[in-house]
Parts: structure tokens; sequence; C-alpha cells
């Protein structure tokens, strides 16, 4: 192996690493804002709901096919 090798080969696994690190970052940003749309949607659907006094699936009109019992 000459130094030229070797060094491109040092080059290419210090690029791998940088790559790896930031497919990590954008994966932990991507997962704090699908918990945040998450947590987001939920507070809407409590709220609809108090204000309204009708559950979710009774607004999209979906209620009557689980309430038959």
């Amino acid at each position: 192996m000459t130094t030229s090798s070797a060094a491109a080969q040092g080059q290419s696994w210090y690029e791998n690493a940088a790559a790896a690190q930031i497919h990590v970052e954008q994966l932990r940003r991507v997962e704090l804002l699908n918990g945040r749309a998450a947590m987001l949607g939920f507070v809407i659907g409590v709220l609809t709901e108090a204000l309204t006094g009708q559950g979710i699936l009774q607004q999209i009109g979906l209620g009557t096919l689980f309430s038959q019992g």
C-alpha cells in the first residue's frame, strides 16, 4: 500500500464517519418534529372535542359505525 492510497483510504473513512454523523443528526431533528406535530394534533383534537361536545369520529361522520351495539 502506498502512502497516497493510505491517505485516500483515511480520507474516505473520515468522509463516511462525517456522513453517518450528519445522518444521525437529521434523523434526530425529524423525530423531534414528528413528536411536536403529534402533540399539536392531540391538543387540537382534545380542544375540538371540548368545544363541540363530539368526538373526532362523530365530527367526521364515522361515529354511527361504532356506536351501534
